[in-house]
């Protein structure tokens, strides 16, 4: 994206798979997603203005294949390529968790149907179009991260944001991780490559 300097600025939040499989009690429950979920939601309620555009992504799997070697069908899952069985497609474990207030989320966007995909950037919006050409459409040029995981999908989706020349802030209060060194290691990763790693309010 190539930003005018007059250009106005617009601010979308980006929501990452806070689904019923990535939070306690889940197929790859983190510690900390329910918690993650009524913040966000807390979040927009509180300031329901903030946010010119919502996306929120979800995995999003097929339940016949193992999806490109990610679900480690025919052995023990590596946690770090191959992974047990989860949120695959219209299953309850693939749905948003239910402290997550989703009437704000103008824009889901579903990745991972059949093939490995970490980032949101990876997944098409219900209408088929991508990420990209959609933020491109709306003319967002700033975005804030947050939900699940820190160390997977939130990498990923901060690190593909920035790297479309969007200013990106990744909430800290607002994500949950697999491991607390990973985790910490990926926020240490972004505010490197430029996102400020700061607190909702």
């Amino acid at each position: 994206m190539t930003e005018k300097p007059d250009q106005e600025r617009r601010l979308a939040l980006f929501i990452i798979d806070v689904q019923n499989d990535f939070t306690e009690g889940g197929a790859l429950g983190v510690a900390g997603g329910a918690a993650v979920a009524a913040g966000i939601s807390e979040l927009l309620a509180r300031h329901p203005e903030r946010y010119d555009e919502v996306f929120a992504s979800r995995d999003w799997h097929d339940g016949d294949n193992d999806n490109g070697g990610h679900f480690a069908l025919g052995g023990e899952p590596d946690f770090i390529v191959t992974w047990p069985r989860h949120c695959v497609a219209g299953t309850p474990g693939a749905e948003y968790h239910p402290d997550l207030d989703t009437r704000p989320v103008g824009w889901h966007v579903r990745k991972g149907q059949g093939r490995p995909a970490y980032s949101i950037f990876e997944g098409i919006t219900d209408g088929g179009e991508s990420l990209g050409e959609k933020l491109d459409e709306l003319g967002i040029t700033d975005i804030d991260v947050a939900g699940i995981a820190t160390d997977y999908c939130v990498l990923a989706s901060a690190r593909d944001a920035l790297e479309s020349g969007r200013r990106v802030r990744v909430l800290s209060d607002l994500v949950a991780g697999v491991a607390e060194e990973s985790s910490a290691a990926a926020l240490a990763t972004l505010s490197l490559a430029g996102a400020d790693v700061t607190r909702s309010e």
